[in-house]
């Protein structure tokens, strides 16, 4: 692609002001994503009967990943060529829908596993919570903002209630950890928005209280924390077939559609997607999406040390940091360094609302870190 830098259209502006280095990676990581997706969904489709019990489809979810990956990459571009204002804007509206939707799974939506986090439409799941995560993150940055550079405008007061409901609906669900992720952004925001020194001790022991209440009170949280201090406690099948999978890759792996992992790992596609590139890929390539996930969120944030606009570094912050604890997690889980969590893999897990909401949250943090010249309205 080549633009001259006297061309003034949206697309030529968009070229020279983005950072290609960041979209490169981006790149990478969706085509290790497509990679490991068509490894896989296949065996997985096929064990459940994906498509029906008479015509099962092996490539069920192939199919599905690739429906919906245009639409997550043209979110991306699209909301990339955006203003700041007008990213403010479309993350208030998807906020505003987003968190109707997550109230309305109280009512109509679908249970799986005990948790009620779906919204069954034809041909696909919702998972509103997916885009209330980036969404929220926006809006509480702008909140913040107005709250430092307006005065008398409540606006930390307004991000406060807006965080307390969004995680209480997030825990009703259950789905603690998309509260922690939402949290640990919140109060990172918070923080960079000149937190008071006491509010970062409550936040810290309101945390800690929170992981203990959940710990005491929720069942499904007490097991894993259980099973992953004491493998020996119950059922920790998942976590030994991951560990076995990397064992078996070794350096170099055994090549793209030879491990056998999937074959019995229930969420070799989503959750335990990392175990299969780890034995099919092996050690080396696992390291290559680290550092590509590493670079994504460095870079990030490497863009906003000569930013002055605060509401563009309070919500690019944010986004950013959300992008890379979503990874650490689901890996940590992958490799057992902390109790297992269904949460995706950035780009690379199977998940049609994780694809899509990345694709508006990469957008927003794209279209934030721009590089903007004199006149253009933030």
């Amino acid at each position: 692609m080549s633009f001259a830098r006297t061309d003034q259209s949206l697309v030529a502006q968009w070229w020279w002001t983005i950072d290609r280095w960041t979209l490169l990676a981006l790149a990478a990581l969706i085509g290790f994503g497509s990679l490991l997706v068509m490894a896989a969904s296949p065996a997985v489709a096929e064990r459940i009967h994906a498509g029906g019990i008479a015509h099962p489809d092996g490539l069920f979810f192939v199919k599905r990943y690739f429906a919906v990956l245009p639409l997550a990459l043209a979110t991306l571009f699209a909301t990339s060529l955006q203003s700041p204002r007008m990213v403010r804007r479309i993350a208030l509206v998807g906020f505003v829908i987003s968190l109707i939707l997550l109230v309305y799974t109280f009512v109509g939506g679908v249970e799986i596993k005990g948790a009620r986090r779906w919204i069954s439409l034809p041909g696909l799941s919702l998972q509103p919570s997916e885009f209330v995560k980036p969404t929220f993150a926006v809006v509480s940055a702008w909140l913040f903002a107005q709250y430092r550079l307006r005065e008398n405008f409540p606006g930390h007061w307004i991000a406060i209630a807006l965080y307390l409901l969004v995680v209480g609906l997030l825990i009703k669900q259950p789905d603690l950890g998309m509260a922690v992720v939402v949290s640990a952004v919140w109060f990172t925001q918070f923080f960079l928005a000149g937190m008071r020194l006491y509010w970062v001790a409550v936040g810290m022991a309101s945390g800690v209280a929170g992981l203990i209440g959940a710990y005491l009170t929720l069942p499904h949280v007490t097991s894993r924390v259980d099973r992953f201090l004491d493998p020996a406690s119950g059922d920790s099948y998942q976590v030994d077939r991951s560990m076995e999978a990397f064992i078996n890759g070794g350096l170099w792996g055994r090549g793209p559609g030879e491990g056998t992992v999937k074959e019995s790992l229930p969420d070799a596609h989503a959750d335990f997607v990392f175990a299969v590139a780890g034995e099919e890929l092996g050690l080396i390539v696992c390291l290559v999406i680290i550092a590509l996930f590493a670079f994504i969120v460095l870079r990030g944030f490497s863009r906003l040390l000569q930013e002055t606009n605060l509401f563009v570094v309070l919500a690019a912050t944010g986004l950013f940091v959300q992008f890379g604890l979503q990874a650490i997690i689901n890996m940590a889980s992958s490799l057992h360094l902390m109790p297992t969590k269904g949460m995706t893999l950035p780009f690379i897990s199977y998940g049609g609302s994780s694809l899509l909401s990345l694709g508006l949250a990469m957008g927003m943090a794209l279209a934030l870190t721009r590089r903007r010249f004199g006149g253009v309205e933030a």
